[in-house]
Protein backbone atom coordinates (compact mmCIF):
# COMPACT_ATOMS: atom_id res chain seq x y z
CA UNK A 1 0.00 0.00 0.00
CA UNK A 2 1.21 3.46 -0.85
CA UNK A 3 1.30 5.90 1.42
CA UNK A 4 1.50 9.90 0.34
CA UNK A 5 3.40 11.71 1.96
CA UNK A 6 1.27 13.58 4.58
CA UNK A 7 0.71 9.77 4.97
CA UNK A 8 4.47 8.90 6.24
CA UNK A 9 4.94 12.17 8.01
CA UNK A 10 2.49 11.17 10.05
CA UNK A 11 3.84 7.72 10.94
CA UNK A 12 7.34 8.95 11.26
CA UNK A 13 6.24 10.97 14.28
CA UNK A 14 4.13 8.08 15.99
CA UNK A 15 7.76 6.47 15.43
CA UNK A 16 9.73 9.23 16.81
CA UNK A 17 7.46 9.36 19.76
CA UNK A 18 7.52 5.45 20.92
CA UNK A 19 11.65 5.81 20.53
CA UNK A 20 11.21 8.63 22.59
CA UNK A 21 8.52 6.30 24.74
CA UNK A 22 11.37 3.82 24.37
CA UNK A 23 14.42 5.45 25.82
CA UNK A 24 12.33 6.76 29.14
CA UNK A 25 12.08 2.73 29.70
CA UNK A 26 7.88 3.20 28.39
CA UNK A 27 6.64 0.66 25.80
CA UNK A 28 7.92 1.72 22.80
CA UNK A 29 4.06 2.83 21.49
CA UNK A 30 3.03 6.04 20.44
CA UNK A 31 -0.57 7.07 18.24
CA UNK A 32 -1.38 10.63 16.88
CA UNK A 33 -4.93 12.08 16.00
CA UNK A 34 -4.92 14.41 13.15
CA UNK A 35 -7.67 16.49 11.73
CA UNK A 36 -9.01 16.73 8.09
CA UNK A 37 -6.75 19.58 7.57
CA UNK A 38 -3.60 17.81 8.52
CA UNK A 39 -3.67 19.25 12.04
CA UNK A 40 -1.90 17.92 15.13
CA UNK A 41 -4.86 17.59 17.59
CA UNK A 42 -3.48 15.09 19.96
CA UNK A 43 -0.38 12.99 20.76
CA UNK A 44 0.31 9.90 23.48
CA UNK A 45 2.63 7.66 23.90
CA UNK A 46 1.91 4.28 25.49
CA UNK A 47 0.36 4.70 29.63
CA UNK A 48 1.97 1.55 31.32
CA UNK A 49 3.67 3.09 33.57
CA UNK A 50 4.14 4.20 36.30
CA UNK A 51 0.47 2.82 37.67
CA UNK A 52 1.11 -0.56 35.54
CA UNK A 53 -1.82 0.07 33.82
CA UNK A 54 -2.58 -2.81 31.70
CA UNK A 55 -5.12 -0.93 29.58
CA UNK A 56 -2.91 2.02 28.85
CA UNK A 57 -2.06 1.08 25.24
CA UNK A 58 -1.42 4.62 23.44
CA UNK A 59 -4.36 4.19 21.24
CA UNK A 60 -6.77 3.73 23.94
CA UNK A 61 -5.26 6.80 25.95
CA UNK A 62 -5.71 8.31 23.12
CA UNK A 63 -9.04 8.09 22.06
CA UNK A 64 -10.56 8.28 25.79
CA UNK A 65 -9.01 11.89 25.43
CA UNK A 66 -10.19 12.70 21.98
CA UNK A 67 -13.79 11.30 23.12
CA UNK A 68 -13.99 13.77 25.50
CA UNK A 69 -12.51 16.79 23.62
CA UNK A 70 -14.30 16.27 20.23
CA UNK A 71 -17.68 14.83 19.00
CA UNK A 72 -18.28 11.45 16.84
CA UNK A 73 -19.11 13.92 13.95
CA UNK A 74 -15.84 15.41 13.79
CA UNK A 75 -13.74 12.59 14.37
CA UNK A 76 -15.09 10.66 12.03
CA UNK A 77 -13.03 13.03 9.53
CA UNK A 78 -9.71 12.40 11.65
CA UNK A 79 -7.23 9.64 11.30
CA UNK A 80 -5.35 8.03 13.82
CA UNK A 81 -1.88 7.39 13.05
CA UNK A 82 -0.18 4.27 14.95
CA UNK A 83 3.07 2.41 15.47
CA UNK A 84 1.64 -0.02 15.83
CA UNK A 85 -1.50 -2.02 14.82
CA UNK A 86 -4.68 -1.10 17.51
CA UNK A 87 -5.37 -4.53 19.31
CA UNK A 88 -9.14 -5.71 20.35
CA UNK A 89 -9.51 -3.04 23.47
CA UNK A 90 -7.92 0.10 21.08
CA UNK A 91 -10.16 -0.50 18.04
CA UNK A 92 -12.93 -0.86 20.09
CA UNK A 93 -12.39 2.84 21.33
CA UNK A 94 -11.45 4.55 18.21
CA UNK A 95 -14.45 2.64 17.18
CA UNK A 96 -16.72 4.21 19.94
CA UNK A 97 -14.92 7.21 19.70
CA UNK A 98 -16.27 7.95 16.40
CA UNK A 99 -13.05 7.42 14.72
CA UNK A 100 -13.15 7.99 10.67
CA UNK A 101 -9.30 6.58 9.87
CA UNK A 102 -6.38 4.30 11.30
CA UNK A 103 -2.97 3.72 9.78
CA UNK A 104 -0.93 1.61 11.57
CA UNK A 105 2.61 0.31 11.54
CA UNK A 106 3.82 -2.47 12.94
CA UNK A 107 0.97 -5.42 12.58
CA UNK A 108 -0.55 -7.27 16.01
CA UNK A 109 0.62 -10.97 14.35
CA UNK A 110 4.27 -9.66 13.79
CA UNK A 111 4.17 -7.92 17.21
CA UNK A 112 3.54 -10.95 18.71
CA UNK A 113 6.77 -12.70 17.03
CA UNK A 114 8.31 -9.79 19.02
CA UNK A 115 7.29 -10.53 22.05
CA UNK A 116 6.44 -13.67 22.67
CA UNK A 117 4.10 -14.08 25.87
CA UNK A 118 5.97 -11.29 27.40
CA UNK A 119 3.53 -10.73 30.74
CA UNK A 120 3.55 -6.94 29.73
CA UNK A 121 1.99 -7.19 26.93
CA UNK A 122 0.18 -10.98 25.95
CA UNK A 123 -0.70 -9.61 22.39
CA UNK A 124 -4.12 -10.51 20.94
CA UNK A 125 -3.56 -11.68 17.34
CA UNK A 126 -7.19 -10.06 16.10
CA UNK A 127 -6.43 -7.45 13.42
CA UNK A 128 -8.14 -4.41 13.92
CA UNK A 129 -10.07 -5.19 10.69
CA UNK A 130 -12.05 -7.68 12.14
CA UNK A 131 -13.01 -5.64 14.76
CA UNK A 132 -13.89 -2.32 12.45
CA UNK A 133 -16.51 -4.69 10.41
CA UNK A 134 -18.20 -6.06 13.30
CA UNK A 135 -19.56 -2.19 13.88
CA UNK A 136 -22.08 -0.32 12.34
CA UNK A 137 -20.07 2.68 11.20
CA UNK A 138 -16.74 2.75 8.60
CA UNK A 139 -13.55 2.80 9.93
CA UNK A 140 -11.00 3.40 7.64
CA UNK A 141 -8.07 0.93 7.68
CA UNK A 142 -4.54 1.45 6.41
CA UNK A 143 -1.99 -0.97 7.20
CA UNK A 144 0.57 -2.77 8.08
CA UNK A 145 2.62 0.29 6.37
CA UNK A 146 6.91 0.73 7.19
CA UNK A 147 6.17 -2.40 9.27
CA UNK A 148 10.42 -3.01 9.22
CA UNK A 149 11.08 0.61 10.90
CA UNK A 150 7.84 -0.10 13.13
CA UNK A 151 9.34 -3.38 14.21
CA UNK A 152 13.07 -1.70 14.76
CA UNK A 153 11.23 0.35 17.71
CA UNK A 154 10.62 -2.84 19.62
CA UNK A 155 14.16 -4.81 19.11
CA UNK A 156 15.79 -5.88 22.46
CA UNK A 157 12.96 -4.31 24.01
CA UNK A 158 11.06 -6.91 24.97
Amino acid sequence: MQLNEQDQAFMRRSFELAAQAREQGIHPFAALLVDDKGNILLEQVNGYLPKLDMTGHAERVLMTRASQEYRPDFLAKCTMYVSAEPCAMCAGAAYWAGLGRVVYSLSEQRLKQITGNHPENPTLDLPCRVVFESGQRKVEVIGPVMEDEGAELHKDFW
